[in-house]
């Protein structure tokens, strides 16, 4: 599956003239409003169209002379910028052009932050320390808590996300009320509980032994198998800025069948999405496997549902499932031509039968109530797909399925007409 990021495949002609200047021309296909569209350029493609004197750095501008929201990352660690996201509005069927720029450093321009990336360790005055990289520790010695929110966390202007940082490796959620970027502060005296509803938000779901809001498995000879209880488990900040936020996590001594595997999950996040793309890569796959994502379904009254939007198949459910006892829809988008087997595992408590990985959390290593999609595996090849979720509390529109199922059919659409250039 060929795609940028947020699967915008871009092709841009560039018109450079004297004074280094250089213009790109977009144009929505579809008759429909975009909303914070993001856009990926690399440092290559630009200094090809537009030589940037030393220092400078590239903005962008409307033909009105409005400055567009753009930031340079640095994605290798080298001090070089490798790439530049954009993120603008479309109107429906809009042609827009772009002007680039070029500035000092000293002048590049400074944007409102709505994408934030963390891991908070603990330290022994019971504070959190942020790092950008860091090992958890295994719970074959038994099981500690380390982490603030017990999770690594990343969020938007619409929405937060955590994975668990331990053998647990569950992902879970917390709804949002406000555009501010809040997982910083959760666990701190400023905002001691995520458990209570607060005029920020709260933590929404309930996991148990499910693979929770995106978690990951490999399906192999029918038997799912957790991506928990590595024999690493590392966390990578890649970049942090206003307007995208990118982070792995690493494993290694993944047992699947009696073999040891490999496995990096890639995660982007960036403005106004509802939903956070996951790239995974898994060394070791045989013929056959699939890597598998899955939503909990542990509160789920309603049967969930699963349609094709776009170039997508689709996984969801909506019910009345929020710790806070309202709605809540989550949903998994798979590229069609790679999806694999969709179902649903038993709501067996394999906890109380024995199977007791985290004895402190009622946590079985074994994934019960868990609806799930597929993906073909294929050894070091990257499968990709988008998990979304929303809140009934935040929004009137995610109140009902039907309001929710709109949001996916319309954010695949997109996703699978990207922008094109006259």
């Amino acid at each position: 599956m060929k795609k940028t990021v947020l699967k915008l495949i871009i092709i841009a002609t560039f018109f450079v003239s004297c004074n280094s200047k250089a213009q790109l021309t977009f144009r929505n296909p579809l008759n429909v409003i975009r909303t914070d569209e993001a856009i990926v350029l690399t440092q290559a493609q630009l200094s090809q169209k537009i030589k940037l004197e030393d220092g400078n750095l590239p903005v962008f501008k409307t033909t009105k002379g409005e400055l567009i929201p753009s930031r340079v990352d640095d994605l290798d660690g080298d001090g070089n910028w490798d790439e530049v996201v954009l993120v603008f509005d479309m109107e429906a069927g809009e042609t827009k052009t772009v002007t680039i720029k070029q500035v000092a450093l000293s002048a590049y321009p400074v944007f409102e932050k709505n994408t934030n990336l963390r891991l908070g360790i603990k330290q022994d005055d019971g504070s959190f320390k942020e790092v950008d990289n860091y090992r958890a520790l295994p719970c074959n010695d038994g099981f500690e808590i380390i982490a603030q929110a017990e999770s690594v966390n990343w969020e938007n202007d619409k929405i937060a996300f955590r994975v668990y940082f331990d053998c647990r490796n569950v992902k879970d959620l917390f709804g949002k009320l406000k555009p501010e970027m809040i997982i910083d502060k959760i666990q701190t005296p400023e905002l001691p509980s995520y458990h209570e509803l607060a005029d920020w938000g709260m933590d929404v779901l309930h996991c148990g032994s499910s693979l929770g809001s995106g978690g990951l498995a490999l399906m192999r000879n029918d038997l799912l198998f957790r991506l928990g209880s590595t024999e690493v488990y590392e966390y990578k900040k890649i970049v942090e800025d206003p307007l995208r936020s990118v982070f792995e996590l690493r494993y290694s001594g993944w047992n699947v069948d009696g073999e040891m595997l490999e496995a990096v999950e890639k995660i982007p996040v960036y403005p106004g999405k509802y939903w956070f793309e996951s790239e995974v890569t898994v060394n070791g796959c045989k013929e056959g496997d699939q890597i598998v994502t899955g939503i909990v379904t542990s509160k789920l009254k309603r049967e969930p549902f699963e349609m094709t939007a776009g170039d997508f198949r689709c996984i969801g459910i909506h019910d009345i499932q929020s710790l806070n006892n309202d709605e809540l829809g989550m949903a998994v988008l798979v590229q069609a031509s790679e999806a694999g087997r969709i179902g649903r595992t038993s709501d067996i408590n394999f906890f109380a039968l024995g199977d007791r990985t985290v004895v402190e959390k009622n946590f079985s290593h074994t994934i019960a109530e868990t609806y799930y999609i597929g993906q073909n595996c294929k050894t070091n090849v990257p499968a990709k797909h988008d998990f979304f979720s929303v809140w009934g509390l935040e929004k009137e529109q995610w109140k009902t399925e039907e309001g929710f199922r709109k949001y996916i059919s319309a954010g695949a659409e997109k996703l699978s007409s990207p922008l094109v250039i006259n």
